[in-house]
């Protein structure tokens, strides 16, 4: 069948299909240690799971506003508020099937054929998908030269006269990188001069290390609001991915169009899951300190066994989030032979195939160089994941692979 150019021209997604694989191995009996899932190993908090068995109990079960409830709005509105002294109002909110859609909807409501949005690179691999499958231009602009930060030099240096807007993402996936205060001014300001539109995708905010301080635009701008649209979910904060559940707040016509184009595809996010979204973001972020401080254990653990037993991996060290972005360059080096290992798709699937151990190659989210690993998963994983790693980037172990696939 003749599929459209548009969908022709869009991947699947990396990190889904490299999970759903793993998934795949594990039923079939395998030993698999999965470094590749985005998503919390934690169980959702009790008071939460308890919030949408009394909403199912009491009947909501139908349709509810195709944006949300206005339950789950206002308590939106009251968090942005409390923490950025952001004030907006219901009509200023959408609820969406998750914060991709949230984005989705966003880019199909905000670009037109050719418009431009910068992606700092390293990005979240769907980020070039959504602008593109909306008829929109993925402008990716490199960080690595700069530390991976994103700051204005870089930003200027890929505006045109098609510039619609910039995506900000802090802390990153994959590299966990927080934006600096000062950065954040120098673009905001920026921003709002040539009315260019801020896209902040805040979903990784409560997970921050090292006591570092999360910064939104909106915190260090109030007055680009009307340049702004903040995308958040419950999904990594309260370990609620497969509730789908995202949010943003944004000019209110803008919006509104949104609304408009969700109530043609989705229609409302599940009802029952908006009660549960509701008691998350009006709950305490007890559970969310906690699984931080795991997550800080988790990463300082990985990052030291790097250093002292895998010389051959450099990973950055992430300021937030739950990832290691760890550059392999090295490997490539080390395994200079004829069938020698030279993207980060072949050394992610000579992982898999020779030592059962899923990561995400680098070249998804812009550069081929690197992995990422998550550490969203246990610790007796990340120790085992870990070992098989150690020994996987021996040059003699990848040798005997490829002498053996022969």
């Amino acid at each position: 069948m003749k599929l459209s150019c548009r969908a022709s021209s869009i991947k699947p997604s990396a990190t889904l299909a490299i999970t759903a694989k793993a998934k795949k191995l594990k039923k079939e009996g395998k030993n698999i240690v999965s470094f590749a899932a985005g998503e919390p190993d934690f169980d959702t908090p009790l008071y939460i799971k308890d919030a949408v068995k009394e909403a199912l109990d009491k009947g909501f079960t139908k349709y509810t506003p195709v944006s949300g409830i206005d339950e789950l709005k206002s308590a939106i509105c009251d968090k942005f508020k409390a923490d950025y002294g952001a004030v907006y109002e219901n009509s200023e909110i959408i609820v969406s099937c998750g914060g991709k859609h949230s984005l989705y909807n966003l880019f199909m409501a905000l670009l037109d054929d050719g418009d431009e949005i910068i992606i700092p690179s390293p990005y979240w691999v769907s980020y070039t998908e959504m602008i593109k499958l909306a008829g929109g231009v993925p402008v990716i602009a490199d960080t690595s030269a700069n530390s991976f930060k994103f700051d204005l030099k870089i930003l200027k240096s890929h505006l045109s006269g098609k510039t619609r807007g910039i995506i900000i993402n802090s802390p990153s996936n994959p590299t966990g990188k927080l934006m600096d205060e000062s950065d954040l001014i120098d673009i905001a300001n920026f921003a709002r001069k040539n009315d260019l539109i801020i896209i902040t995708d805040d979903i990784y905010e409560k997970i921050i290390f090292d006591d570092r301080r999360f910064f939104n635009v909106l915190m260090v701008d109030k007055a680009l609001k009307e340049n702004t649209v903040a995308v958040n979910a419950v999904s990594k904060t309260y370990s609620m991915t497969g509730f789908r559940i995202g949010y943003a707040a944004g000019p209110k016509d803008l919006i509104a169009a949104m609304n408009n184009i969700q109530s043609q595809s989705t229609s409302n996010p599940a009802s029952f899951a908006q009660y549960g979204a509701l008691a998350a973001i009006k709950g305490s972020l007890d559970f969310t300190i906690k699984m931080k401080e795991e997550f800080e254990k988790r990463r300082n653990y990985m990052l030291e066994y790097f250093e002292n037993e895998i010389k051959s991996i450099v990973p950055l060290k992430p300021d937030g989030a739950f990832y290691i972005f760890a550059d392999i360059s090295r490997v490539f080096k080390e395994s200079a032979m004829e069938e020698n290992i030279n993207s980060s798709p072949e050394f992610c699937r000579y992982l898999l195939d020779a030592y059962l151990v899923t990561a995400v190659p680098g070249v998804e989210f812009g550069n081929d160089n690197f992995i990422r690993l998550s550490f969203a998963t246990h610790f007796d994983m990340i120790k085992e994941g870990l070992r098989r790693i150690k020994d996987a980037v021996r040059p003699q172990s990848i040798k005997e692979y490829y002498k053996n696939k022969k």
